[in-house]
């Protein structure tokens, strides 16, 4: 009894000396993930984590995220957060330190980050934790057991995706490095010169290919009642199994050579990419291995893989086609086959043994379902494979946040596409479709419209000023293009959005692409509807004017270098934010502020984008460098013709008919009137002096 008073005398001492650099705040927050301790330890030197001790136990391991994963959040700087990991490599907290997301800074709140984050708690990495970006509501452990959905942010998919990543990461460095249970194998890779051609049946006798099955029976035997009691269950026929797998390793040669043929292999390794670990899995028998509603690239329900007590993700590549199938010989009818991605924080080492996780999950009626998970060893041949000499880090073998991303927006991509194409054919060919004026109306309001809701509303593809300061300050700190790849929509439109500076000047996208400007539009349709007074600026103030969005560009850019939290609140005059991402629904000042400048553009055509917007300004930089100038120009304008200029909503034709490439929007009215025989004054001139000519030619005649 006294040996423990002396004990607990001695921690009580020791915790202040221990938490000598720590902070007050960092060490209440450190309790609160772990209520027990007694003992919270300094950084270790060898690797940075906070031991903490419930006298002389080791509760677990407290550590910074920034000193683990220098991942970059949306606005280019990593999410600091405090992480803590039990012993059993449960989460017992995440705290957010410090962060430059601008859409909880100064958009939803940070409240919707700070309740996303706490769903960790009480989490193992163990899970395969999936953060739900499609809205769904499909939170909560699933039917596998292994699978957690986490409840997502509405308009800050990315910003929760990286921090995701960033938590599973660090917290798996950890867990290698100080946790029992989560040590690695040697790792190993696919010897490439180790082939030989073989058939099915040689690559399943000699362990190439692995093969289980199990019968109706088993599987009664783990429900625990017969398959007649579903009625929708699958049904054996006498003899057969209820399900039969094979699965190979593909990138081992011997296995995916013989598979897919030597132009397939190639192929498929081609399309996934040298540094994809790559599956194959077929099925037979009653039940399969994928559900019927199986979404192709996509992560089945039904099969799971776990190495090392960590999950391991199966994501099916989607990449069969005529060059790319199965042709062994001897090969067998299979119901399903699939090729999956193996990946995730954890990665995959293909040469230690793993376990392939099969849910079945059957329903008696409306109300009950039964599930149980049937385990599949995994363990191939050993000399299909090499060991490594040096283990590489999880980031640089997993597959990049930014290719998930990819893939789930695949059709939003396809269609931006699609319409940039479009747009790009009908500014090439300009010249010949403005004679017809209505086509070009037609198809401009058309474009506005699709900019506005797709790529605005729906997409979330407006771009900011944020963006230019966010690439000026990962060059200064270290480029990469990860960060920018996290949002492939942006990053579509600011590609295509560069290179057309160079082409059109900035007018290309301020007047089709911009969908705050698109908005505008439509509240100065509706003020001219509206019969509202349209307000024209005088010559010489609107000249002066248009030079204010400059110093307010130099003031952001310049404020991001002194202070980001300073210039992501500068950025709030733009009202991209307020009116297009948060859609209206935020503090009412700002709000006030965005449906201010539409309804003075009502009066005012397109007042912000003339006078304010930083992010014009920035292109309009650039736009210098154009090589072209495609609005072309006639000796009549504005000597003495000012029709193009009056008609100019953006006022952006000088007095003396040349085009002001820095203010121009490309609404193409200008080239529609010059084209127009009945509007432009050097066509009226030549008609009058061609019937001249023909009035004289026809006396001369009589």
């Amino acid at each position: 009894m006294a040996g423990r008073i002396v004990l607990l005398l001695a921690c009580l001492f020791t915790l202040p000396y221990a938490q000598a650099d720590l902070s007050a705040q960092k060490r209440e927050l450190i309790q609160a993930m772990f209520p027990k301790a007694t003992v919270i330890e300094d950084k270790r030197s060898d690797f940075p984590v906070y031991p903490v001790y419930q006298l002389q136990e080791l509760l677990g391991y407290a550590y910074e995220s920034v000193d683990l994963s220098r991942l970059q959040g949306f606005a280019g700087k990593p999410i600091s957060m405090l992480i803590g990991l039990d012993t059993r490599g449960r989460f017992t907290g995440v705290t957010v330190l410090n962060h430059h997301e601008p859409v909880f800074l100064h958009g939803l709140g940070e409240a919707p980050l700070f309740e996303f984050v706490d769903q960790y708690a009480g989490h193992s990495l163990r899970e395969q934790i999936i953060v739900d970006t499609s809205n769904s509501g499909r939170s909560g452990r699933d039917t596998q057991g292994n699978i957690v959905h986490f409840d997502g942010v509405s308009k800050a998919t990315v910003s929760v995706l990286i921090i995701n990543d960033t938590v599973l990461s660090s917290a798996l460095k950890v867990a290698r490095n100080k946790l029992e249970g989560f040590t690695q194998a040697p790792p190993t890779r696919a010897r490439p010169d180790f082939f030989q051609p073989l058939g099915w049946q040689a690559l399943v006798e000699r362990g190439y290919l692995g093969h289980w099955k199990i019968s109706a029976e088993a599987v009664e035997q783990a429900l625990g009642r017969p398959l007649a009691d579903y009625p929708d269950a699958p049904q054996p026929e006498p003899g057969e199994p209820f399900i039969e797998l094979y699965f190979g390793y593909i990138n081992a040669p011997m296995v995916g050579r013989n598979l897919l043929g030597d132009e397939g292999y190639r192929r498929l390794i081609s399309k996934a990419g040298d540094n994809a670990q790559i599956l194959a899995v077929m099925s037979r028998g009653a039940f399969s291995h994928l559900s019927e509603d199986f979404v192709p690239a996509s992560t089945p329900d039904r099969l799971g893989m776990v190495q090392n007590n960590l999950s391991v993700t199966l994501r099916d590549l989607n990449m069969f086609d005529q060059a790319i199938g199965f042709r062994a010989d001897g090969m067998p009818a299979f119901g399903r086959e699939t090729l999956f991605r193996i990946g995730g924080n954890a990665g995959f080492n293909p040469g230690a043994s793993a376990t392939l996780k099969l849910n079945i999950e059957l329903a008696r009626n409306y109300l009950m379902v039964d599930r149980t998970t049937l385990d599949i060893p995994v363990a191939f041949h050993p000399d299909l494979f090499e060991t490594v000499e040096v283990a590489p880090l999880p980031e640089q073998t997993r597959q990049p946040v930014w290719v998930g991303l990819w893939q789930q927006r695949w059709w939003q991509i396809s269609l931006l596409v699609l319409g940039l194409v479009v747009l790009t054919v009908f500014f090439t060919r300009q010249k010949t479709l403005s004679r017809r004026p209505k086509l070009v109306h037609r198809f401009r309001w058309g474009f506005l419209f699709f900019t506005l809701f797709f790529i605005g509303f729906y997409a979330q593809g407006q771009l900011s000023v944020v963006n230019i300061y966010t690439l000026l300050l990962a060059v200064w700190d270290g480029f990469t293009l990860d960060v920018f790849l996290l949002d492939p929509i942006l990053f579509i439109l600011w590609t295509y959005t560069f290179i057309t500076l160079f082409i059109w000047g900035r007018g290309l996208f301020c007047g089709w692409l911009c969908p705050f400007g698109a908005l505008q539009e439509i509240a100065a349709w509706l003020g001219e509807k509206l019969k509202f007074r349209q307000i024209r600026i005088p010559e010489r103030w609107h000249r002066r004017l248009i030079l204010l969005k400059y110093p307010i560009l130099l003031a952001l850019v310049g404020s991001a270098f002194y202070s980001l939290t300073l210039a992501e609140r500068l950025a709030e005059v733009e009202p991209f934010k307020t009116s297009i991402t948060l859609l209206f629904v935020r503090y009412w000042p700002f709000v006030a502020y965005a449906a201010g400048l539409l309804v003075i553009g009502m009066f005012i055509h397109k007042f912000y984008c003339r006078y304010l917007c930083p992010l014009g300004a920035g292109l309009a930089v650039l736009g210098r460098l154009r090589l072209f100038s495609w609005l072309e120009r006639v000796e009549l304008c504005g000597n003495p013709c000012q029709h193009c200029k009056n008609a100019c909503g953006i006022n952006a034709i000088r007095k003396d008919g040349q085009v002001d490439y820095d203010e121009c929007i490309q609404c193409l009215e200008c080239v529609v009137i010059l084209r127009d025989e009945d509007a432009c004054v050097d066509k009226r001139l030549e008609q009058k002096k061609r019937a001249k000519q023909a009035n004289i030619l026809a006396t001369d005649a009589g």
